[in-house]
C-alpha cells in the first residue's frame, strides 16, 4: 500500500462499512476510523439527534470536513458515512489518494437491515420503495469505487478475507 492511502470502505447504511472495517484493521493492525462515530463524538450527539435538531444539509457540511480531515490520515481503514460518498469533493478525494471498496448487497438484504432503524435517519422516515430508489440510486455512485466486493451470501470473515487480499495485491 503506497503509505499515503487510506483504505476507505463505502455502501449504503446497513451494509457493514463499520464492521468489516474494523475487523479489516485489526487483520492488517492498521487504525480504524468510522466517520459517522467521529462526527458523533466531536458534536457530542448522535448522527439521528444531528439530522433531528439541526437537519440533513447541517449534517451534510459538517460530514465534507470531517470525512476530508479523516482522509488525510495515512495508511488507515476508514469507514464512510452511507450518503458521504455522493459528495463529489469527498469522492474525488477517495477515488484519486486512497483504495476504495463497496460493500455491495442484494436490495432485499438492505432492506430488511436498515428498514425499521431509528438510528438511521433517512431510512427510518422512507417506505419501502423509497429506500429501494435510493439504494439503486447511490449503487451507481458507489459501483465507481477502485473494488465492489459482492457481499451476499458471505460470511464476515470470507468478506474480510476477500478485501485483505486485495489490499496486499497492491
Amino acid at each position: 500500500m503506497n503509505s499515503k492511502e487510506n483504505l476507505v470502505f463505502l455502501g449504503m447504511m446497513g451494509s457493514g462499512k463499520s464492521s468489516i472495517g474494523s475487523l479489516v484493521s485489526k487483520k492488517l493492525n492498521l487504525e480504524f476510523i468510522d466517520v459517522d462515530i467521529h462526527i458523533e463524538k466531536k458534536l457530542d450527539l448522535k448522527i439521528s439527534e444531528i439530522f433531528e435538531k439541526k437537519g440533513e444539509k447541517y449534517f451534510r457540511q459538517i460530514e465534507e470536513v470531517e470525512t476530508l480531515g479523516v482522509l488525510k490520515n495515512k495508511q488507515t481503514v476508514i469507514s464512510l458515512g452511507g450518503g458521504a460518498f455522493l459528495n463529489n469533493k469527498i469522492k474525488k478525494e477517495v477515488l484519486e489518494n486512497h483504495i476504495s471498496f463497496w460493500l455491495n448487497w442484494d436490495v432485499k438484504t438492505l432492506i430488511n437491515r436498515i428498514k425499521d432503524s431509528k438510528k438511521r435517519p433517512i431510512a427510518h422516515k422512507s417506505s419501502k420503495k423509497e429506500i429501494e430508489e435510493l439504494i439503486q440510486k447511490r449503487s451507481i455512485i458507489y459501483s465507481k469505487a477502485m473494488y465492489k466486493i459482492d457481499c451476499e451470501n458471505l460470511t464476515k470473515n470470507e468478506i474480510v478475507k476477500k478485501i485483505t487480499k486485495i489490499y496486499e495485491a497492491n
